[in-house]
């Protein structure tokens, strides 16, 4: 397989680097190229979260913009009322109209009608909702693996594992040189995680429990159908 930009082409002197890549190494965590590292850690969300795949990405708002274009359809799409700002802001740019419901919710909430499901504030063994779905999550300084940046999707769905992978990195695929004409495969965006917040991740999930409590619900937001610049955007609720 040829590599693009193999590990260690433009190295940072040692005394600049991040530590994690080498910190997983003294795990036991073994890795050449350092795309591997996200490799790791999306192996190790899926097997945690109960999902066949995982795709790491860069926050957890460009995870649900990505799951939107995913799903490439338009019209209306309910959310809760009190949830974080950004949730009806990436439906409008992904071609939808945010409508706001009543839900008393508790850690996971749907993207309705399209499967998508917001799990931000929710991090435990066997999270994942199964079915067709989309499931994303964070890694925000204040959720369960707090990277400082980051999400991912959890999918059973290896079509949509596939598109989000090209989606996540530029539409490129990484196992072709960038010289080649078919290196890239479909239009993308710069949303991919790096090797080192995955790394971080890998080392915060093996301190981590299994069994966690939800971080946050419908009580830790306020209700976005009470902001002007909100009630722009969405339809009739």
């Amino acid at each position: 397989m040829t590599r693009y930009n193999s590990w260690p082409l433009g190295n940072l002197p040692e005394e600049w680097r991040r530590p994690e890549p080498d910190l997983i190494r003294t795990l036991g965590y073994k890795w050449e190229d350092p795309r591997d590292i996200i490799d790791i850690f999306e192996k190790k969300l899926a097997a945690y979260a109960g999902s066949k795949f995982a795709v790491s990405v860069d926050c957890d708002s460009n995870a649900l913009f990505l799951a939107l274009k995913y799903r490439n359809g338009n019209g209306e799409i309910s959310i809760p009322r009190n949830t974080y700002v950004s949730v009806p802001m990436q439906i409008y740019h992904a071609g939808y109209t945010p409508v706001l419901r009543d839900e008393k919710w508790v850690g996971i909430y749907e993207l309705a009608p399209l499967e998508i499901y917001d799990s931000a504030v929710r991090f435990t063994k066997g999270m994942f909702v199964g079915g067709n779905a989309l499931q994303v999550l964070s890694f925000q300084i204040k959720k369960r693996v707090p990277i400082g940046r980051g999400g991912a999707i959890l999918t059973n769905d290896e079509e949509a594992y596939r598109w989000l992978k090209l989606a996540t990195y530029d539409g490129r695929d990484l196992s072709s040189a960038y010289t080649e004409a078919s290196h890239i495969k479909s239009l993308g965006w710069h949303y991919y995680m790096t090797p080192e917040d995955a790394a971080r991740g890998i080392w915060l999930m093996d301190q981590l429990p299994e069994v966690n409590t939800d971080t946050g619900s419908f009580e830790n937001y306020p209700d976005l159908s009470q902001w002007p610049i909100i009630r722009n955007l969405v339809g009739e609720f």
